[in-house]
């Protein structure tokens, strides 16, 4: 199996450039030489590489940025996957393609179904929203895994910010009123390889995931507020002797404004993935104790 593999520099991307490699040939592109703002020149790149399947884990993420660069966001988030997925159906090649539960504004008070119509509430959930919709108008084989406050150790995250901090600040503030599923890039990574690698069995491998195409829910299980996170991380953390932190308090949103909305309540129920693959992510306490674990080791 030939795959491409874009966003190869960022978390979910560098974990899949591990998880990928036994199923075959990964190719790999990422910002510079690839420029995913200018997604006219993407078609060229997946003609000349000729994948099986692709797996887009590229996107522009930086939220609040996002709120005053929109076309740039909309370029990347929104046209590059409806290119992508255009190129793909030609070639008879699959799609993966990475989404985010800022689509959904988070007033439902429950965990969001793929059935939940979304309504998002950034510049940067729209345009995801925008490219989930490109995505499905070009039809062939597509998987959409909507995820959650990924994190890495490797890579700049919440996690990586929250143990910077404690090595700074006596008193850490963390908001306790944002709630979702936090997930480990490994664990996402894992998770789309193996669903490869059910594709790869049945020898037809764009048939097979044809007849699976659509929206997913990919997340660690089960959610946590962001201070519950954060407490987490500091339990865990594999070097406490070098915390300064003295004390972690609840906080609101409303006390930290800034240029993008979040959604407040945005867990995912992940039922129709483990229903259709045979899958689950382990509970997010459990995925963050191995990978803190990890960097014990």
């Amino acid at each position: 199996m030939r795959i491409l593999l874009l966003g190869h520099g960022g978390q979910v991307g560098w974990e899949c450039r591990r998880t990928l490699a036994p199923l075959g040939e990964v190719v790999t592109a990422d910002y510079p030489e690839v420029d995913f703002a200018q997604p006219e020149g993407l078609p060229a790149l997946v003609e000349r590489v000729r994948p099986e399947v692709i797996v887009n884990a590229a996107a522009y993420t930086a939220v609040d940025r996002a709120e005053s660069e929109p076309e740039t966001a909309r370029r990347v988030n929104a046209l590059a996957p409806g290119v992508l997925a255009q190129s793909a159906r030609r070639l008879r090649a699959a799609l993966v393609h990475i989404s985010t539960d800022y689509v959904f504004d988070g007033r439902k008070g429950a965990p969001y179904t793929e059935k939940d119509i979304p309504n998002p509430l950034s510049v940067y959930g729209q345009t995801k929203w925008e490219g989930e919709q490109a995505v499905q108008e070009a039809g062939g084989a597509y998987l959409i895994l909507r995820t959650s406050w990924v994190y890495s150790l490797r890579r700049e995250s919440f996690v990586s910010k929250v143990l910077e901090w404690s090595r700074q600040k006596d008193v850490l503030r963390v908001v306790d009123d944002q709630v979702a599923g936090p997930t480990w890039a490994r664990m996402l990574a894992q998770a789309i390889s193996v669903v490869l690698a059910q594709s790869l069995a049945s020898g037809d491998a764009f048939g097979w995931l044809e007849e699976r195409r659509g929206v997913y829910h990919l997340a660690g299980k089960g959610w946590c507020s962001r201070y519950q996170w954060a407490c987490e991380i500091l339990r865990l953390d594999p070097h406490r002797e070098q915390q300064r932190v003295r004390e972690i308090l609840p906080a609101r949103t409303a006390e930290f404004p800034t240029p993008a909305v979040r959604p407040l309540f945005s867990a995912l129920e992940m039922g129709k993935f483990e229903r259709t693959f045979g899958l689950t992510l382990p509970l997010w306490s459990q995925a963050l104790e191995m990978a803190m674990e990890g960097e014990r080791a």
